[in-house]
């Protein structure tokens, strides 16, 4: 039996308006372009890729912090893009959450942590204040801190005690699919651990859907089921963790693999890729890799290669992989 797919998204894109050119015309800048993926019941699918490559626009967008341009999201079933999507959303929007990346910015100063947590329940109202209270600790102590904790400030916590506090607040309406948009990238390695440790054991025992979102492969590797790679904004590979890993087939995902601070036996090195990203402003038509690649070909230049099924469970979007 295939497994429930929560989240559905097709060619979903997003352009921002960054001003006026030269002949006055409004400059739009495609950060996402016609991006695809799903991720089904209990699923973590790892979206990985350089600062700028539209990661974290692609997770507010799921959760509508941010309207799409173009293309459809589905959340549970609904829609929620297009005429009618903000009404549906907010029918579903208890099931939604999103664990930001810094949880100094993510809480309030002048709040206690325990007000924090509880701004979810206050505003889908329906508790009382001993239920308030007792959701509270419960979800201070499922993160492995002490209820007793409410009634502290968050600079009396370190940064990995307030990401703990940041993913209960996310957990207060039991929600079903989280978006975690790189939630240990500000924390030491040691606490990235206990961190990515937390969120797994979360997901076992409440059955949560975790869209993971970081630039570390590492750390991908070790939350995700399936790992989706970005580049300027496009998902160029998308694969089972084991068969991403084993076997990478485009060669921006092997360029990131190699150089990844520790040996893979077997793997020759990639060649490193050098350059910038193309402006998002005037996006080449072909490849948007091809000034940058090592194995570019003419016809790179000139058509955008689609994102295609090599191999079970494993597409890639490179003319390297077309058949002739």
């Amino acid at each position: 039996m295939s497994p429930e797919i929560l989240v559905q998204v097709r060619d979903l894109a997003k352009s921002f308006n960054v001003g006026k050119g030269a002949d006055r015309r409004p400059l739009m800048l495609r950060a996402v372009n016609g991006v695809s993926f799903e991720v089904a019941r209990e699923e973590t699918l790892g979206l990985v890729g350089e600062s700028g490559s539209g990661k974290s626009t692609i997770g507010r967008m799921l959760v509508g912090l941010l309207p799409a341009t173009e293309g459809e999201i589905r959340l549970f079933g609904e829609t929620v893009t297009g005429p009618g999507g903000a009404r549906r959303l907010r029918k579903i929007r208890r099931k939604l959450q999103f664990v930001f990346q810094d949880p100094h910015a993510s809480l309030d100063p002048r709040m206690r942590i325990g007000d924090s947590i509880a701004e979810p329940i206050d505003i889908a109202g329906g508790f009382t204040r001993k239920d308030r209270s007792d959701r509270v600790a419960e979800l201070l102590e499922m993160v492995g801190l002490s209820g007793a904790f409410a009634d502290r400030f968050p600079h009396e916590f370190s940064g990995g005690q307030r990401q703990r506090i940041v993913i209960a607040r996310a957990l207060a309406l039991n929600p079903e699919f989280v978006v975690c948009d790189e939630p240990v990238s500000s924390l030491d390695v040691s606490m990235q651990a206990q961190i990515v440790n937390l969120l797994l054991d979360l997901q076992d025992r409440l059955g949560l859907s975790y869209l993971f979102i970081a630039h570390d492969l590492a750390v991908v590797r070790s939350v995700s089921r399936r790992v989706a790679v970005l580049y300027a904004g496009e998902i160029v590979e998308v694969a089972e963790k084991r068969q991403l890993y084993a076997a990478p087939k485009h060669p921006y995902t092997r360029a990131l693999l190699s150089a990844v601070p520790r040996p893979v036996v077997g793997r020759a090195r990639e060649p490193v890729i050098k350059g910038e990203v193309p402006s998002l402003l005037d996006r080449p038509s072909g490849c948007s890799l091809f000034a940058r690649c090592p194995h570019a070909m003419a016809r790179c230049q000139v058509e955008a290669p689609r994102l295609r099924e090599i191999e079970p469970g494993h597409a890639a979007a490179c003319h390297l992989h077309d058949v002739a």
